[in-house]
């Protein structure tokens, strides 16, 4: 009778969050948020390239945690993934897509294999996860994807960063239309600057509009709002009076107003 416990107890379905970036920033914050009021998760899946953060991070939260330190654009890492949520019989309940990065500066001056890397990350690494996991969840599951207010409008001096972004936006947005049938839910996370470690790479071959800081969050409070907009089913999770504008504003005026608005601000310092 034993044997037969143990044998239907290990087929019973894992229900498992999974997040990638999640050693650092808004990542880390989904975990430590997720962990203080999500019940009947039986375990975090956390992802990143980081073994020694997420380690940290896995010390720190009181469900059991199950350790990914891999990078996600090696297509081969994504299978064994994969293999893995086959193995343990998971319930996709949460997909958090956190890992990314951007780099400023002009395109031309830039590492072409930096900005091809934001491509593989932003994009495709985050669309074949996507892929590969959807046949693992159920109804009542949900995506969310981090996108950024930069998806809203052409960025010069961030111009692959924020095309990267505007393809997350505009896939998952499409995305939520397809799945929304079968009771999944996509929610695109669209934040401004957020007070985490990512303008420390943005940032060392170029800078954002000083204006922008100004409107900068936590990444507690871009969370919170996040988790509370994916439970609304809502598509879209825009953190900030000033993002909320800026997205009403990037609708109603032609882009080219607002282009030339922005580079007027930078050329006056602002």
């Amino acid at each position: 009778m034993r044997i037969m416990w143990d044998y239907f107890e290990k087929r019973r379905k894992m229900n498992i969050i999974l997040i990638t970036g999640a050693s650092s920033g808004i990542g880390r914050e989904f975990a430590i948020q997720m962990d203080k009021y999500f019940s009947g998760i039986d375990e975090f899946w956390l992802a990143a390239r980081n073994r020694k953060r997420l380690k940290e991070l896995a010390g720190k939260l009181k469900h059991r945690s199950r350790l990914f330190a891999m990078d996600i654009t090696n297509t081969e890492n994504l299978a064994l993934l994969e293999a893995e949520a086959f193995r343990h019989n998971i319930t996709l309940r949460m997909l958090i897509n956190c890992a990314g990065y951007g780099i400023m500066g002009d395109f031309c001056g830039q590492d072409r294999e930096s900005e091809l890397g934001m491509i593989r990350l932003n994009c495709q690494a985050l669309t074949e996860l996507t892929h590969r996991m959807i046949p693992y969840m159920r109804r009542g599951s949900r995506i969310l994807q981090m996108a950024s207010s930069a998806a809203f409008l052409p960025q010069p001096d961030f111009a692959v960063y924020a095309a990267t972004k505007a393809y997350v936006l505009s896939f998952s947005r499409a995305l939520g239309e397809e799945l929304k049938e079968a009771g999944i839910y996509v929610t695109s996370i669209c934040p401004g600057p957020v007070d985490t470690p990512f303008f420390e790479i943005a940032e060392k071959s170029g800078s954002t509009l000083a204006v922008k800081k100004y409107a900068m969050v936590s990444a507690q409070r871009v969370v919170a709002l996040a988790l509370r907009d994916s439970a609304l089913r809502r598509s879209m999770s825009v953190c900030g009076l000033p993002m909320k504008s800026f997205l009403v504003l990037s609708k109603i005026l032609p882009h080219g107003i607002l282009l030339k608005a922005a580079e007027l601000m930078k050329e006056r310092g602002m």
